[in-house]
């Protein structure tokens, strides 16, 4: 009896399937050191327990996309092993705080599919939620990925196309209980540009670019347990290129971010994103942001900052789009989040 599993394909979901991933995670200190080794990731706020104690957390939290990528990883083996790429997300909240110690795991639930016109692939949309040791929902998004059918002959579903929400609006962010930037030490966070210095509109370019290397994307990818074919086998992708995946490109230019929007600190809303052409190692990365809104939230001293995030292949410039409303080759990703910051 065969007792291996070649992964789902494309006509082996239905609508309002739910899926309970496996393994588990217990989440340390170690996770956090690797990733700061991974990317050049330096907010303060997840580097210092000191400096969380004084914005009044109990100790420095596990960073957002450490979360992330985690709960995005448990999935993989269920949603995108036989992917061809992984299109998007939306309606991404952080509902709560990860620390040291605690254990996550995630389920998803089939609320799209729609088989494309070449007839050999098709869009899954999938609500994913990760919960912690206490049952309580800690991260929730939308993804939408393209994927391989095994038998082209297998009929297609009737297209079915969720309506998702632009955005995250302000007033459902979820602040994590006693967060204050009252203390807030500018000096040591590593700038001194606080909310009130934005202006909607702006554009920030953060300077510094990484050249992208098979080796870390590797260690990266295994780290957080994703399992696709198209990170790892060659033979997966008719180029012969090992596909980055597009989280590590997130992590990345999140961490890029850092010179020039130091105090973003906590990634709360993830309002929509998208991988918009491929990343391959040799690849050099850069990023600019741009300020799209601002909201004042309950706590003291904090406010919300809606970003633009848009990494780029070497020099790809501020320009998206081409005259045929196209992203331009060199745009690798268009992320739009909020995250919180002093006022």
């Amino acid at each position: 009896m065969n007792k291996t599993n070649a992964g789902r394909f494309f006509e082996d979901y239905a609508l309002g399937d739910v899926i309970s991933h496996a393994v588990p995670r217990t989440i340390s200190g170690g996770e956090r050191a690797l990733y700061h080794a991974l990317y050049p990731a330096r907010h303060a706020l997840y580097s210092s327990d000191e400096f969380a104690r004084r914005c009044g957390l109990r100790m420095a939290p596990i960073d957002e996309m450490i979360v992330f990528h985690t709960v995005f990883g448990k999935s993989v083996p269920d949603i995108s092993l036989n992917a061809v790429a992984n299109l998007g997300y939306g309606e991404g909240r952080f509902l709560r705080p990860v620390w040291p110690g605690d254990t996550l795991r995630s389920s998803s639930e089939v609320i799209g599919l729609k088989q494309n016109s070449n007839g050999k692939t098709g869009v899954l949309w999938v609500r994913t939620t990760g919960f912690n040791q206490h049952d309580e929902a800690v991260l929730s998004y939308v993804r939408w990925v393209m994927i391989r059918k095994r038998d082209l002959d297998a009929p297609a579903p009737d297209p079915v196309v969720p309506v998702l929400a632009p955005g995250v609006d302000a007033a459902d962010l979820i602040i994590p209980d006693g967060l204050t930037f009252s203390g807030y030490d500018t000096e040591l966070a590593g700038e001194p540009h606080c909310a009130s210095d934005y202006e909607i509109g702006e554009l920030i370019d953060h300077v510094d670019g990484v050249t992208i290397e098979e080796a870390e994307h590797m260690m990266a990818t295994r780290l957080w347990q994703n399992t696709a074919k198209v990170h790892f086998d060659r033979t997966a992708r008719p180029d012969g290129n090992r596909l980055i995946y597009g989280g590590h490109v997130i992590s990345m230019a999140r961490a890029l971010s850092f010179n020039g929007l130091a105090n973003a600190q906590m990634i709360v809303g993830l309002n929509a994103g998208s991988h918009v052409n491929p990343c391959h190692a040799g690849d050099t990365v850069r990023a600019w942001s741009e300020v799209l809104d601002k909201a004042e939230t309950a706590a003291p001293d904090v406010d919300a900052i809606r970003l633009r995030l848009v990494a780029t292949r070497g020099d790809g410039g501020t320009e998206l789009k081409g005259e045929d409303g196209k992203y331009l080759p060199d745009i690798l990703l268009d992320l739009d989040y909020w995250a919180l910051m002093p006022r």
